[in-house]
């Protein structure tokens, strides 16, 4: 009587399904995981969105570093000086008018 001994046809098929369980673990670590390409696409657009408001904080501290040089003791603008003090002190002479 020979027999036909299944053991080896399921312990492959048992081997084959780890692998493939294994393989797929990790593809979908590749794709979604913390150091994945979704997360890498989306630090690139990050880095994209910080760059661009870098540039508006360095046009931002420039302007105030302008400013800040034209009220210095080295180099005063007595125009910039007046338009400052009425702003923050809200004094008017008597003959301006106010238009809002």
């Amino acid at each position: 009587m020979t027999g036909t001994h299944s053991s080896p046809p399921v312990a492959t098929a048992l081997w084959m399904m780890c692998a493939v369980a294994i393989s797929g673990y990790f593809a979908f670590a590749a794709m979604q995981g913390d150091h994945g390409i979704f997360r890498r696409v989306q630090i690139s657009a990050d880095i994209a969105k910080l760059e661009v408001r870098k540039a508006e904080l360095e046009a931002e501290l420039a302007r105030m570093q302008n400013l800040t040089e034209r009220l210095s003791d080295t180099h005063l603008d007595l125009d910039l000086l007046d338009e400052r003090a009425r702003v923050v002190l809200g004094y008017l002479r008597a003959d301006e008018v106010v238009v809002q």
